[in-house]
């Protein structure tokens, strides 16, 4: 068999600036992969690079030749686990360069057969949580804005970007924009251990559901103080990035955050969320700001997890791709009606 791979550089706006406690952004740089058969069926990947984790735009289009080149000696789609062993051989790190080309053979494996990717691996659409919808840190006024804008919209569960000093104003807007809506904040590192403990307190008061990463994660015994004492589950995001992560964090958050930017790849998420359970962790999967390219492979885990935080697509101003349906923020797996991911085209 042969194998054709080609991949391409996006930069798609966003349809608001998106700020959260280390920056803003404005357009999402993502790499588009397609890695395709014979026949002419083409499996499609996204990579979404953060700069935190040492990736960007640039590196990713470095590492993917080579990348790529491992796919095509390989020359069969079905080979997934020779595949990623090679991957993982030519790069060591770099995992949203990974992930995008896993996203594409997966892509292409699953519509050879002519399934969903969720079917292929016997999942229950039905087990699928709704994805939250994120505001990002703003202006008291306009978080109250952008709010009232998602309640419309019809989405009930909101991500609130925190870590200012003005954390409990921002809150406040929230409730009064979204009084019945489920609530998480994520402070992304910003928090002292003794901070986080406290704003817990009053988080808890005002009905937040939980915190994601208050305490930088170069800091796992500021983590542990936090769990042991918080008044709200402690979920782990930059703290949980590779599969041993997952039991160095047991002990010190309730939830596990894995994306697939962070796993380098669908098969190694998989095994983060097993491990996950085996310590006793619930599991969220997360996201960058990224393409339907990639969102509609990670929706494809949906039935495995307990939270879903899938929104990257949703704060686009004109994703290429269309996905999976997340109308009012529900993952609707059991509509998807194509094979693969169910990433395509706009156009197609």
């Amino acid at each position: 068999m042969t194998l054709e791979t080609e991949f391409e550089r996006v930069s798609i706006p966003l349809a608001d600036p998106f700020t959260i406690a280390r920056g803003t952004q404005t357009d999402a740089e993502n790499v588009i992969v397609r890695v395709s058969d014979e026949a002419g069926m083409t499996g499609v990947g996204g990579a979404a690079p953060s700069a935190h984790y040492g990736e960007t735009a640039d590196t990713v289009a470095a590492v993917l030749p080579a990348l790529l080149d491992a796919v095509e000696r390989v020359g069969d789609p079905h080979a997934i686990a020779e595949i990623e062993r090679e991957l993982a051989g030519v790069v060591t790190d770099n995992p949203a360069a990974r992930a995008a080309v896993s996203i594409a053979v997966h892509d292409l494996a699953s519509k050879r057969l002519g399934v969903s990717l969720h079917r292929l691996w016997g999942l229950d659409p039905a087990a699928a949580p709704a994805t939250s919808f994120t505001i990002g840190l703003d202006e008291t006024d306009r978080v109250r804005e952008k709010t009232a804008a998602a309640v419309e919209a019809g989405y009930p569960i909101l991500k609130i970007k925190l870590g200012t000093d003005r954390d409990r104003e921002l809150i406040e807007a929230v409730r009064e924009a979204a009084p019945d809506a489920r609530v998480r904040v994520d402070a992304n590192e910003a928090w002292t251990p003794r901070e986080a403990v406290a704003k817990s307190e009053w988080l808890a008061d005002r009905g937040v559901e939980f915190i994601e990463q208050p305490v930088a994660a170069s800091n796992p015994e500021g983590l542990k103080f936090v769990y042991e004492r918080s008044a709200l589950p402690i979920a782990a995001d930059e703290s949980c990035v590779t599969l041993s992560d997952v039991p160095a964090v047991a002990d010190r958050c309730d939830i596990a955050n894995l994306k697939l930017m962070k796993t380098g790849g669908l098969r190694e998420a998989r095994r983060m969320i097993a491990a996950a359970r085996a310590h006793g962790l619930e599991v969220m999967c997360g996201c960058m700001i990224e393409s339907n390219a990639s969102i509609a492979a990670a929706a494809q885990l949906a039935p495995l997890l307990d939270y879903a935080d899938l929104d990257g697509s949703l704060l686009l101003d004109g994703d290429p791709y269309e996905g999976i349906e997340m109308d009012g923020g529900e993952i609707r797996l059991d509509g998807q009606g194509r094979a693969g991911t169910g990433a395509r085209l706009g156009s197609e």
